[in-house]
């Protein structure tokens, strides 16, 4: 049964006192982990009692079957790749199962060594950080899930270096379920700007996101700590000035407790004339003054060497025998100033008293005390660098600290430890002395270091304060405002990336061959009206790699030669394909080969030849199997899951995405694709409203490329047109047609002529709607673009269709023949919702001339949409069936349905079952309002349920839920 605080809080914990005043907050944690999967944050000043409440808290969970696992943050860590966690990790060898540990778990192998024997084998090392991170995230992820109810600490979170607080935002993301993170931080501590777990972290779905906040504690909380450790000699008197002494501050008041209680003073009437703001400083001081001179010395060495410490490095910095040393330091364990950790290391119980000790050492002691440290700390194997660089700045020498701290950069990263790499990197940029050559040497390590990063705004606001360094050269800050560049549109589609590209590639005049990824780039960059500059930035690259040696780039470039010639719809380009090198070339010009196939496969997708993309996709996954496939992962899902959505393999299709998304949290463009799927679907199932909030949230993510501002474009026109608001569909539209004529060629339409020339002929522009279609007819004729040429078809059908005056009937007829066209074009594509939109179309168009032709053709759209649950067109197509006359056999005038649901009433709530709301249904029914609120009151009570319930009351009659009889005119 779990305990309560009030059944626990009485134990005396930690350094002996009390726990006190934190019932509510015990309460929340406990409550809070609990409930996993959870995070729970621990905010409070230094000395607040963060720690002592989560060590209450977990001793509680431990005699509940939990099993608790810590880490800790350090100011001067020496590099470890995400140290604090494999602190923490490293103590589960005991839970850990003999077998059925997945594979995935081998990734922690390396980093736990003590454990490899009970973890599988390591898998081969990604080449890529970010696809490593995400390995090493889901060997984290394995390893907690197999040890039952965990909660992990991480204390002092404010000291976690970048790469440590990116995993542990990726874990946060996407907990096991029976863990719970907790982490301890100080706010003021933290970077300007900067929450505990980086802008980008949010509370995941469906789990508890706990922030508790200590404040100070109140006087009757002291006079309760003061009595249980003092007894009768806590008097009011006493307790009161404890109070003002502490500011409420646990640390402080235990301070004073101590020295009371500790060392025998009983003369309470000193403390209580003592002046008040003194608090922890004058409490320190006082237990200091009372050791011995031996004492006093490893208290000094323990303050100047600020992190755990063995007793022989004590030793050896304060200069004592062994034997001396350790009866010094039992003294200072039994004074309660230092305490031993778990690693049996020696510390101060806290920074502050640590700060306060060291302040204590008079300048001559103290530098000479840093340089023994110094001295000691070079016979060590393997260096501690950012030890020994923190001494050598103490001892003054500035130059000697800039080598060093380069050092341990270098070091860290050589580690994997980037996080420790960045924070020394800064600090070598943060120096005003640091001469230029080391000053670019840092900053392009810090460019390259931050650029893997998951937090994209840290990213990006850590390059620009790199860039504003006027004292950089300029080909240094060409390479990293290339980097920057890259960043933005990699991770956040930020189109401002070009613009830093273009200023990176004038910084770099000198060094050409080093602005080539830029230039590549900004061959590719196709919006703005920049795709017809396409060519000449490729020139650009070949001129730059003609002449040297580095045969990856070469390749590189020749590779955006085939991909400009697809998106030409250039039909030369497949045969040159087809001769790519595949088997038999090396690592890193098949990886050049497997990036320009999927490329390719992007643009395979939007020209419409889409089983030449899938049988691409099965290629480039085929291809990554033979080299580090894991890069490619996310891309070739993402392109999959597309094709899956354009081909209407919808089943199953909103899990894949979201187990996507939480596998690659950083690929922005996924949840784009995502919320477009989810939106063109709402849009068939007649939930327009859903549909427009789906393709309104895509626009909000923007793009870098035409494939996706464009296609977001015309998926704001279609929702409008559904909603019978041509105006809104051409304002949608219009400012996309100019891009799409900035392209220069009309191979690549993206879904949006035929919805474009829709909305302008509604709107009464029958003219621009004209010039559209003669420029698209005019861009794509000699093209190799399957897509275009089916939508072009679907445009021409719209005008002829929408023609007046003695020649209309035959014009609707030479419509039909255009949608006929377009039907047979998207059946030979493979989409079949395209499809069924022609037949749609092309039964329209011979309503007055072929109505017998006409019925056919719409039930064959109905059919269709009726296979794929697109149950708002297929109301549609119902509904207009019903107005051409067509009548289910044997129908005989009007009759009452009594229980059962009538034709209209089925169709209404097909439509209720996929969520659409009564304005909806109006639109998609062409009925009032105040009709559809009749529909559905008799719809619910027929069907004795709910609104949201009416999807598993509505029986499946199978076909199109019109009883099976046959159609008739």
């Amino acid at each position: 049964m779990a305990g309560t605080a009030d059944q626990y809080g009485a134990a005396g914990f930690g350094r002996g006192f009390a726990f006190v005043g934190r019932r509510h907050e015990l309460d929340r944690l406990l409550n809070a982990v609990r409930r996993p999967p959870a995070v729970v944050m621990v905010e409070g000043d230094a000395g607040m009692g963060k720690s002592r409440l989560v060590k209450e808290a977990t001793t509680i969970l431990r005699s509940e079957g939990w099993r608790v696992v810590t880490g800790f943050c350090h100011p001067l860590r020496e590099p470890l790749p995400y140290g604090p966690v494999v602190d923490a990790l490293g103590k589960v060898g005991p839970w850990l199962p003999d077998t059925g540990l997945p594979p995935t778990a081998g990734a922690l192998a390396p980093l736990l060594p003590d454990l490899a024997d009970r973890l599988p084998p390591a898998p081969p090392e990604p080449g890529d950080p970010r696809a490593a991170r995400h390995q090493l995230i889901r060997a984290v992820r394995t390893v907690l899930a197999s040890i039952g109810r965990v909660v992990m600490v991480v204390e002092d979170l404010h000291w976690v270096d970048d790469t440590t607080r990116e995993l542990l935002l990726l874990l946060a993301r996407d907990l096991p379920e029976h863990f719970a993170l907790v982490v301890t931080y100080r706010a003021e501590d933290l970077p300007p700007g900067t929450p505990v777990l980086g802008a980008a972290y949010r509370p995941p779905p469906g789990a508890d996101g706990t922030v508790i906040r200590l404040s100070p504690l109140t006087g009757t909380d002291i006079a309760d700590l003061a009595g249980i450790a003092l007894g009768a000699q806590a008097t009011p008197e006493l307790c009161a000035v404890l109070h003002r002494r502490s500011e409420g501050l646990p640390l402080v008041a235990e301070e004073d407790l101590l020295t009371l209680r500790d060392q025998a003073r009983r003369d309470v009437g000193e403390l209580e004339r003592a002046e008040v703001p003194s608090g922890l400083r004058e409490a320190v001081t006082e237990r200091l003054t009372s050791l011995s001179q031996a004492g006093a010395a490893v208290v000094d060495a323990a303050a100047v060497l600020a992190v755990p410490a063995t007793e022989a490095l004590l030793a050896e910095v304060a200069g004592l025998d062994g034997d001396t040393a350790a009866e010094a330091l039992t003294e200072a364990l039994r004074a309660a100033v230092l305490r031993e950790t778990v690693t049996s290391r020696y510390a101060f119980r806290h920074v502050l008293a640590q700060q306060v000790a060291y302040r204590q050492i008079l300048g001559p002691r103290r530098v000479r005390l840093h340089r023994r440290a110094i001295d000691e700390l070079q016979t060590h194997d393997p260096l501690p660098l950012v030890q020994i660089a923190h001494h050598t700045l103490a001892v003054g020498d500035r130059q000697g600290w800039l080598d060093r701290t380069e050092q341990a950069a270098e070091q860290a990263v050589a580690l994997g430890d980037t996080g420790t790499a960045g924070t020394l990197l800064q600090q070598i940029l943060a120096q005003s002395g640091a001469d230029t050559e080391r000053r670019s040497r840092a900053a392009l390590a810090l460019a390259r270091i931050v650029n893997f990063g998951i937090d994209y705004a840290a990213t990006v606001r850590e390059l620009r304060a790199v860039l504003a360094d006027p004292r950089l050269p300029a080909t240094t800050r060409g390479e990293i405002r290339m980097e920057l560049g890259l960043t933005m549109l990699n991770i956040d589609r930020d189109p401002a990336g070009f613009r830093e590209l273009e200023h990176a590639v004038d910084e770099l005049a000198t060094l050409p061959r080093k602005a080539v990824k830029a230039m590549i780039a900004l061959a590719l960059h196709d919006l703005d009206g920049a795709a017809t500059q396409g060519w000449k930035w490729l020139g650009r690259a070949e001129q730059a790699v003609a002449d040297g040696t580095d045969e990856a780039s070469r390749m590189v470039v020749r590779n955006v030669r085939l991909l400009l010639m697809a998106r030409d719809g250039d039909p030369a380009v497949w045969p040159l394909v087809d001769r790519l090198p595949r088997r038999g070339a090396d690592g890193v010009v098949l990886r050049q080969a497997i990036f320009a196939l999927y490329n390719l496969t992007l643009a395979a997708i939007q020209l419409g030849h889409d089983r030449r993309a899938r049988a691409l996709l099965l290629e480039v996954r085929d291809l990554a199997d033979g080299v580090d496939g894991r890069p490619f992962e996310c891309l070739v899902r993402s392109q999959e899951l597309r094709v899956d959505h354009l081909v209407c393999r919808w089943a199953g299709l909103d899990g894949e995405y979201a187990a996507l998304e939480r596998a690659h949290p950083d690929m922005r463009q996924v949840e784009v694709d995502r919320l477009l799927y989810q939106g063109h679907r709402a849009l068939a199932q007649g939930r327009h409203s859903r549909a427009l909030d789906h393709f309104i949230a895509a626009a909000e993510h923007g793009g870098t490329s035409a494939d996706s501002t464009m296609g977001i474009a015309a998926a704001l026109t279609a929702v409008r047109l559904a909603q019978h608001d041509p105006r809104a569909a051409w304002a949608a539209a219009e400012p996309a047609l100019s891009t799409l004529r900035g392209l220069g060629s009309w191979t690549r339409t993206f879904g949006l002529l035929p919805v474009a020339v829709e909305a302008a002929l509604a709107c009464g522009h029958r003219g621009a709607a004209e010039r559209l279609v003669a420029d698209a007819e005019s861009g794509v004729r000699d093209r190799d673009a399957p897509a275009s040429l089916a939508e072009l078809e679907l445009a021409q059908g719209l005008l002829l269709l929408r023609a007046t005056g003695p020649t209309a009937t035959t014009e609707r007829v030479k419509a039909a023949e255009h949608f006929a066209e377009a039907q047979r074009r998207w059946q030979e594509i493979g989409r079949p919702y395209e499809v069924a939109k022609a037949a749609e179309h092309r039964g329209e168009a011979l309503t007055c001339a072929e109505p017998e032709d006409a019925a056919g053709h719409l039930a064959e759209a109905l059919g269709a949409y009726t296979d794929l649950g697109a149950t708002g067109d297929a109301a549609r197509c119902r509904h207009r069936l019903r107005e051409l006359g067509v009548a289910a056999e044997g129908r005989r005038g009007r009759r009452g349905y009594g229980s059962e649901l009538s034709p209209r009433e089925l169709e209404v709530a097909e439509l209720l079952s996929g969520g659409a709301t009564n304005q909806d249904i109006a639109e998609t029914l062409f009925l009032s309002p105040r009709t559809v609120e009749k529909h559905v009151a008799r719809v619910l009570t027929k069907l004795g349920a709910s609104r949201k319930d009416v999807h598993t009351a509505l029986p499946d009659s199978g076909g199109d839920r019109s009883g099976g009889t046959p159609l008739q005119r």
